[in-house]
């Protein structure tokens, strides 16, 4: 049986994700492991003091649990083995860490496409991922938002 390690952050690439993972599964038989990462509320200003940041993390993490379950109930809902597992921490070591601990043969993660420049500046989490993990990963691309469509006054018809 195959394990396929798919971290989810619940943005709107989570779905596609949580989807080509249970495919993966499906195809090989095997099993999906949700996984989120909670980071650490960062400091931004002397007036984050004022915000309780162990009230916010804790309120953070009930958001990502009550999230991550729904995920779970809809892959068993469709016949797919699954479970999931929360972390805190630094994303790309944790999904690293998880990965080696599942034993997983594949993880399958979104990319949520940020500018070169975003990535040089904050990072990526796919791309740490990608460079570092001793499995096959495959990277779900950002869903491309349609251009609404021009509106035109009338159309001409050809007679």
């Amino acid at each position: 049986m195959k394990t396929i390690l798919a971290p989810v952050d619940f943005s709107a690439a989570s779905e596609a994700v949580a989807k080509e993972a249970a495919a993966l599964a499906c195809t090989f038989d095997g099993r999906v492991v949700l996984l989120t990462v909670v980071q650490s509320p960062p400091i931004i200003n002397e007036y984050a003091g004022m915000i309780d940041l162990a009230e916010l993390a804790a309120a953070s993490e009930k958001n990502a649990a009550r999230q991550l379950e729904a995920l779970e109930e809809k892959l068993k809902n469709q016949f797919v083995r699954a479970e999931s597992v929360q972390a805190t921490g630094n994303p790309v070591s944790l999904i690293l860490e998880e990965a080696e601990k599942q034993q997983a043969d594949y993880i399958v993660m979104g990319s949520h496409g940020h500018t070169a420049f975003y990535d040089l500046l904050v990072g990526s989490t796919s791309h740490g991922v990608l460079m570092r993990a001793r499995c096959p990963v495959i990277i779900v691309p950002a869903a491309k938002e349609s251009a609404p469509r021009p509106k035109t006054a009338k159309r001409m018809r050809l007679a």
